[in-house]
């Protein structure tokens, strides 16, 4: 295994992060009361750079890159807190890529990569205990079309959606739609969150979708769910990564400036262990999200490994962004400061896609227990 950067991994690196760091040094915080929640324009920018499309291959119109290209670049967007539907995007595209069929690819790869189109997964379903007794799904089929009504939870960023892949269950059986999020009775609400993120409630009511609109219609409905549970863990573990780096870095840099009792506090053991355990967590993040991304992109199945990453990347954002706000005192909750900021994101971060208890379950149950 070798997991060093190939030469074209190393100059998109530079570039990635030359570009963010530029262009999107203050983007989280300007976003973050924006309607859209994201910058258009950085997303066109972003579209011509390729990155829209850094996975696709080249005949949709891609950079025809692997995994680890795509980790490389969105662990770049976690140091910045890059807003937007990018990593939603990507996931899709992933699953499209394995199940799409012939004809969904060319309508929507081409689009995705051009920057002009949007497709978010909707996937997770309300609990009874949520409120929403009317959530349950329902999906019939008549003349080639399904009527399908619905409602999922903590949408990201569905109120920018051209498209939804949208999970239903049916007596024991899921199957993912792609549905047009200007379709006749699709409602798209906005949710309020602690980390400002632009999540939404997403309900279908008696929705008309063709049937050439189902991804892959020969029952791996399963497959494909885990298959999106796992790019979506991987993703969400690299831009954690990114995140927890430059967590480190400022709490580092403030350890050093902030002086009491005429010293700066980063001479103090105490502090100087509390920043060598953020590095030691940030390392296992790094190494685990990568030996992960490696075997996907050699083929292998990575399962536990995928869960791993996640795991270790959900427990690590509570540690080390807990302990930049102790680090920081008072200021480190104060909006004026970034550290609030990215403690905010790491705690919605942590959550997504499953945290540290859930995978530790994916993990129990691959090693046989």
């Amino acid at each position: 295994m070798d997991l060093s950067f190939t030469k074209s991994q190393e100059l998109l690196l530079k570039s990635a992060k030359d570009f963010l760091e530029k262009e999107c040094k203050d983007i989280a915080r300007e976003s973050e009361d924006t309607d859209d929640g994201y910058s258009p324009l950085i997303w066109k920018k972003m579209a011509e750079l390729g990155w829209l499309g850094i996975v696709i291959p080249e005949m949709y119109g891609g950079l025809d890159g692997d995994i680890l290209e795509l980790i490389i670049l969105i662990q770049q967007m976690g140091r910045v807190l890059l807003p937007g539907p990018f990593l939603p995007t990507a996931i899709c595209s992933s699953i499209l890529l394995e199940y799409g069929t012939k004809l969904q690819k060319e309508r929507l790869l081409p689009e995705i990569s051009d920057g002009k189109a949007i497709v978010i997964p909707a996937v997770i379903e309300p609990l009874p205990f949520a409120g929403k007794a009317d959530g349950k799904d329902m999906i019939c089929i008549k003349d080639e079309c399904f009527t399908v009504s619905g409602t999922r939870l903590f949408v990201p960023f569905a109120h920018t959606a051209d498209w939804f892949v949208f999970k239903i269950c049916k007596n024991d059986e899921m199957f993912l739609f792609l549905v047009d999020s200007k379709s006749d009775g699709v409602k798209v609400t906005m949710l309020e969150s602690l980390a400002s993120d632009k999540l939404c409630e997403v309900v279908l009511e008696n929705v008309k979708i063709p049937r050439e609109n189902l991804i892959d219609d020969s029952s791996q409905g399963v497959d494909m769910i885990k298959k999106f549970e796992e790019a979506g863990s991987i993703c969400h573990s690299a831009y954690l990564l990114g995140m927890l780096e430059k967590i480190l870095e400022i709490t580092v840099d403030y350890a050093k400036s902030r002086v009491q009792f005429n010293k700066p506090i980063g001479s103090f053991q105490a502090i100087q262990h509390q920043c060598a355990n953020m590095s030691i967590a940030v390392e296992q993040v790094k190494y685990l999200t990568y030996f992960a991304a490696w075997k996907l992109s050699k083929g292998l199945p990575a399962i536990k490994e995928v869960a791993m990453a996640k795991a270790r990347a959900s427990d690590a954002a509570r540690e080390v962004s807990l302990i930049g706000v102790k680090v920081h005192g008072g200021i480190g909750v104060i909006d004026e400061y970034d550290m609030q900021l990215y403690f905010r994101r790491a705690k919605a971060a942590e959550l997504s896609f499953g945290d540290g208890a859930f995978h530790r379950e994916v993990i129990a149950g691959n090693i046989g227990l």
